[in-house]
């Protein structure tokens, strides 16, 4: 079979899609946020304990948007750097 593996691979894609959407239908039946994540329920318990601050951010993003966007932004450039790491190095081997 000339294709096996790349079917292989698909159909390992389509369950893994099927899983997470049921999964997510489930939650979102029961009426609770789907993934949320534990960052919040962190500083919820910390809040709680009675722990104060001592510093101020000296910026904060003014929309959720841009806080998004700086943080595509980081991930591309770290994909690049990272890129670049591995390509030079490859061509490097291949030369000698």
């Amino acid at each position: 079979m000339k294709y096996g593996m790349e079917i292989a691979v698909a159909a390992l894609i389509i369950v893994f899609a099927a899983v997470f959407l049921v999964q997510d239908a489930a939650i979102q039946a029961t009426g609770e946020e789907a993934w949320g994540g534990a960052d919040g329920e962190a500083a919820d318990l910390i809040e709680a304990s009675g722990y104060e601050p001592w510093t101020e951010p000296f910026w904060a993003p003014p929309s959720g948007e841009v806080e998004s966007l700086l943080f595509a932004l980081q991930a591309a450039i770290g994909a690049v750097i990272i890129g670049y790491i591995f390509g030079y190095w490859q061509g490097s081997r291949n030369t000698a």
